[in-house]
């Protein structure tokens, strides 16, 4: 079985290292942005009814209390016109010139135009309007349906008699001039045509309509059950249960009682490209749902504004989606300025823990299990970039995170063990059970490391030495910390022992566990990876024999090389894999699959010869290929650093680009989307066919598979954002990302 796992182990060495590098240029896109809108307290439990964007990108929104309008960021009611204050509008609409236009209980008027537009009803008998093509005042209500001209005459019925429940909803159809416009009006949830039906191009009386739209002279319904055409009933969408549909150039924007959606007609927009390059194929959707971008998810409203801005009213809020031409250089600025303003702890990269769901403002930063392995990511990412830009700053910011891991060592007397985190004395968080006093009694530090840390920090420390480590002294710290950690493997038999004199859960890399499992059991090939990692780059940085003579005697006598080549095709359940009463082999498990991308970097690197690198690299490539359909930027960019050449940068600034900004562990369901292929459950855990954008899943960091359709936690924890710096600073560091493009926008915070 061993030999067919490594048969095609040479063959794909000599093909994976042909041909040069590919880069993508980074050239401008538009980074989606959710803008929260405050509400005026007075506005508090307000029922909304109806929102317009009006020509200077003013937003109004009729509600119970009265006519709201913004003030920059802020909702409230509007007082701007004394003679309209206290008074309550019946309902709203724009003018083709996007001025706005009341209707009030005894008249209609607007307070563009001079003030001049302005006509007189009878109290009661109207209560919808609407502005045609052509400027024509559509008025309906329990009365009928009356037309108007914007200067001043009387208005004239067009048909009386009509329910007061077809005035729901006023549909006017642009006509050429001379000609009696076409309109069509809604009767509860079926259409009535009672004027010139056949100029609507309509396929017939649809049911459960809840709102129209009218697209190059023909007419779309949405409905409780999808968009109705001529063609028929659409409803493979992100939301079903329509409740507005906005035409705009290059598609349609769509609400729904379960958020809203851009559905592109294959032409390039803004709206259809946040994550796609100037190349790739437009997306069909972009959706927009969870307290990520919006209050709630019932859409009651939406309009787009002359900038391209989404505006979307739901039930409890109001936000604006709005497009920022930036480049990913930019994004990183961004992301770096969040993570010093508000993730820095003791020089970790830290979480926020937000005891109020999504409020950053009263969250704390916290300890937990792993704030050495995922700092080693901010350490990465900055040390990267100190290598491609020179600027001291990121190499100032790579060595404060070392720091903080030196002092992992440092905080007791257990020579070589890297605590898992620190915090000052009384104050720890997560997992009180397994902390210890310090030597400085104001501290505590947190045993029960696992090969998680020790791979990681090994990972930052090989990044340090070959990117920002330019004096001896800076090489001595780095050579100081890995004998320590190195040295105590090797001195207790492989594994990492804790205080209690016993091996850690997972620090350990002595044949008797590693080889201890079958070959489908991925811990049999990564913690051989991980151990002759470690020992090559402590063999780099000392040049003592001693580390690489017991990596090529576990290669000799435990067969840790073709433990290192075994496939991960054919990793499977294995019932039976035990490892103190935990199921090694029930699942896929991809905190596995990061530690092995760690790993290789380090592996590939400082291998002790360029055949072992081959051979690495075959390896590599081969757990690549299995997981390049979840366009990590790691996994891409570290097989390229590696010596992949072919290394899909394109998918991996396909995720770059669609990271959102918002890094909330908001709660995501798309379980209850129609637009997805299922698949049958299976041991990856993946649910769907497709990749979603990032910005339409949870924000997970890269050792949680991103097909998973529901997760969140309502928005408890805030996550740096490291993950796209270290991908992009990775990106830039091999060469698969190029310089920026002459710069779209600034990275604002």
């Amino acid at each position: 079985m061993m030999r067919l796992m490594l048969l095609g182990f040479c063959l794909l060495i000599a093909r994976v290292q042909a041909g040069p590098i590919s880069t993508v240029p980074d050239e401008p896109f538009f980074q989606d942005v959710s803008v929260k809108v405050r509400l005026h307290p007075s506005l508090a439990g307000a029922t909304w009814r109806k929102l317009l964007v009006d020509r200077d990108g003013v937003a109004w929104v009729l509600t119970d209390r009265g006519l709201a309008r913004t003030f920059g960021d802020e909702l409230s009611l509007d007082h701007s016109f004394r003679p309209l204050v206290n008074v309550k509008p019946l309902d709203i609409a724009l003018s083709p010139e996007g001025e706005l236009f009341y209707l009030l209980a005894d008249r209609w008027l607007s307070n563009g135009q001079n003030g001049k537009p302005k006509g007189h009803v009878s109290a009661g008998v109207f209560d919808r309007m609407a502005i045609a093509a052509d400027g024509t005042v559509w008025l309906s209500g329990s009365g009928g349906i009356a037309r108007a001209s914007s200067n001043g005459e009387p208005f004239t019925w067009v048909q009386q008699g009509v329910h007061a429940e077809s005035a729901a909803g006023l549909y006017p159809i642009g006509s050429p001039v001379g000609v009696p416009a076409t309109y069509l009006v809604r009767d509860g949830r079926a259409l009535k045509f009672p004027v010139r039906v056949q100029d609507a191009k309509l396929p017939g009386a649809w049911t459960n309509v809840t709102t129209l739209a009218e697209v190059n002279n023909e007419w779309i319904a949405g409905t409780t059950h999808g968009i109705a055409t001529a063609a028929g009933v659409v409803d493979r969408l992100p939301g079903t249960n329509i409740t507005r549909i906005v035409p705009v150039n290059g598609g349609r924007w769509v609400g729904t009682t379960r958020g809203a959606f851009f559905e592109s007609d294959g032409s390039r927009s803004r709206w259809a490209t946040p994550e796609a390059g100037p190349t790739a194929p437009a997306p069909k959707f972009r959706y927009y749902a969870s307290k990520r971008w919006l209050a709630d998810d019932h859409v009651i409203d939406l309009s787009v504004d002359r900038d391209g801005s989404a505006w979307i009213l739901t039930k409890t809020g109001l936000q604006r989606i709005e497009y920022r031409r930036w480049t990913l250089a930019d994004k990183a600025v961004w992301f770096q300025r969040k993570v010093r303003s508000r993730h820095i702890r003791y020089g970790l990269s830290a979480e926020r823990r937000l005891p109020v769901s999504g409020e950053v403002e009263t969250s704390e930063m916290v300890d937990t299990d792993n704030d050495g392995g995922w700092s080693c990511y901010w350490l990465a990412s900055q040390a990267f970039r100190f290598a491609v830009t020179h600027d001291s700053e990121a190499r100032d910011w790579a060595w404060e995170t070392f720091g903080a891991l030196e002092r992992f060592q440092l905080m007791h007397s257990h020579t070589g063990f890297p605590a898992r985190t620190i915090e000052r004395a009384g104050f720890k968080f997560s997992d009180t059970d397994q902390w210890h006093p310090a030597t400085d009694p104001d501290w505590e530090w947190k045993s029960h490391t696992s090969s998680d840390e020790i791979i990681a920090h090994f990972f930052a420390y090989a990044i340090l030495w070959e990117c920002a480590a330019n004096t001896p002294t800076e090489k001595a710290r780095i050579r100081t910390v890995v004998m320590r950690i190195a040295d105590h493997i090797l001195e207790h038999n492989l594994y990492l022992v804790d205080t209690d004199g016993k091996p850690t859960l997972w620090g350990r890399w002595h044949p008797e566990y590693v080889n201890q499992f079958p070959p489908t059991v991925y811990d049999r090939r990564l913690n051989s990876a991980e151990f002759t990692a470690m020992m090559q780059f402590a063999f780099h940085v000392t040049g003592d024999r001693k580390y690489k003579a017991k990596a090529l005697e576990l290669f000799r006598t435990a067969g840790y090389l073709e433990n290192i080549g075994l496939t991960v095709k054919h990793l499977t359940a294995t019932p039976g894999a035990v490892h103190q009463g935990i199921e090694m082999g029930d699942v896929w498990n991809h905190s596995d699959d990061e530690l092995g991308f760690v790993t290789y970097w380090v592996l590939c690197r400082f291998a002790f010869d360029d055949t072992l690198r081959a051979k690495y690299l075959a390896s590599v490539v081969d757990h690549w290929e299995m997981e390049r359909g979840e366009r990590y930027p790691f996994w891409n960019f570290v097989a390229g650093g590696c010596g992949l050449k072919q290394c899909a940068p394109a998918e991996a600034v396909w995720t770059l680009r669609g990271c959102p900004l918002d890094t909330i562990s908001w709660t995501v369901r798309n379980s209850v989307r129609n637009d997805l292929t299922r698949l049958p459950k299976n041991f990856r855990g993946q649910e769907t066919v497709e990749l979603l954008p990032p910005g339409e899943r949870q924000y997970v960091r890269c050792n949680t598979q991103p097909f998973i359709l529901d997760a969140g936690d309502d928005g408890h924890v805030e996550f740096a954002g490291d993950e796209y710096l270290m991908g992009y600073w990775m990106g830039r560091f091999i060469g698969a990302i190029g310089a920026p493009a002459p710069r779209g926008g600034e990275g604002k915070r």
